[in-house]
């Protein structure tokens, strides 16, 4: 599942890098496959992307600098602050999905339609005992 997995992934970081946004890097992408549409806390992007604190303040103070991310007030809480996509982060999310869509293709022409769809489902079910944000 990793090796898939990290394959897709990169695949997809490359697309968004040769569209033309060249200037994030893996692990700021990573990052920002954590942040939630209406925004996510900082402590909460860094368990997601399981790395230190520190390592996504670092991470997001630099997306900020080149536009990609914005904080803003948590509206539940005045104190604390969400880390927000600006519309340029926002651009580059329909060339990530076109990528999804042409890798999930290629896999579902390699394992054929019904073992592909044993696997969505299986993963989908997986999720119910992995996924901690679910």
């Amino acid at each position: 599942m990793f090796i898939a997995s990290r394959a897709a992934a990169d695949r997809i970081f490359r697309a968004v890098q040769d569209a033309g946004f060249a200037d994030v890097t893996i692990a700021q992408s990573r990052l920002m496959m954590g942040i939630d549409t209406e925004g996510t806390r900082l402590s909460v992007l860094a368990e997601r992307a399981q790395i230190a604190k520190q390592t996504a303040t670092a991470l997001v103070d630099k997306l900020e600098r080149a536009g990609y991310v914005e904080r803003v007030p948590d509206p539940s809480d005045g104190r604390a602050r969400l880390v927000r996509m600006t519309p340029r982060a926002q651009a580059a999310l329909p060339i990530a999905r076109a990528e999804e869509e042409r890798i999930e293709a290629e896999w579902r022409a390699h394992l054929g339609a019904v073992r592909m769809d044993q696997l969505r489902r299986a993963l989908t079910a997986l999720r119910d005992i992995t996924d901690p944000y679910r």
